[in-house]
């Protein structure tokens, strides 16, 4: 849904909506689990779809690997959202999200960090597609 030139504009609105609701209330300085559990009862209060902790499958050469990513989140079967509960935001955890986007074909991530005084996020998008 590219709206006014912004990918997914308006889920990604309500998305980051829910988790600063759910910073309002508890602030930071809880672990990610925490703030993951609390989310998922915000995206279900205000009707956001979700898939919780779903398996990403990662392909070398078409072949299938043992090893999987586990999204915190997909919203709208569409936006993959990754959670931290950090002092900073690095350059890795966007590469993180990127490895996700790039794993699903998905175009849209979002990176949100409870771990500050305010909310941190950032759209992150797959330039590969």
């Amino acid at each position: 849904m590219m709206i006014e030139g912004i990918l997914y504009k308006d889920e990604a609105y309500r998305i980051i909506g829910a988790a600063m609701e759910v910073h309002n209330e508890l602030k930071n300085g809880f672990l990610e689990p925490v703030y993951q559990e609390a989310l998922a009862k915000e995206f279900r209060i205000q009707d956001i779809p979700f898939q919780q902790e779903s398996m990403i499958n990662i392909y070398y050469k078409g072949d299938k690997l043992d090893k999987y990513y586990k999204a915190d989140f997909i919203c709208y079967d569409e936006i993959i959202i990754e959670l931290k509960a950090l002092g900073e935001l690095t350059k890795e955890h966007e590469s993180q999200l990127i490895n996700y986007l790039k794993a699903t074909d998905k175009k849209l991530g979002i990176l949100i960090n409870f771990g500050k005084s305010s909310l941190q996020y950032k759209r992150v998008i797959n330039n590969l597609l």
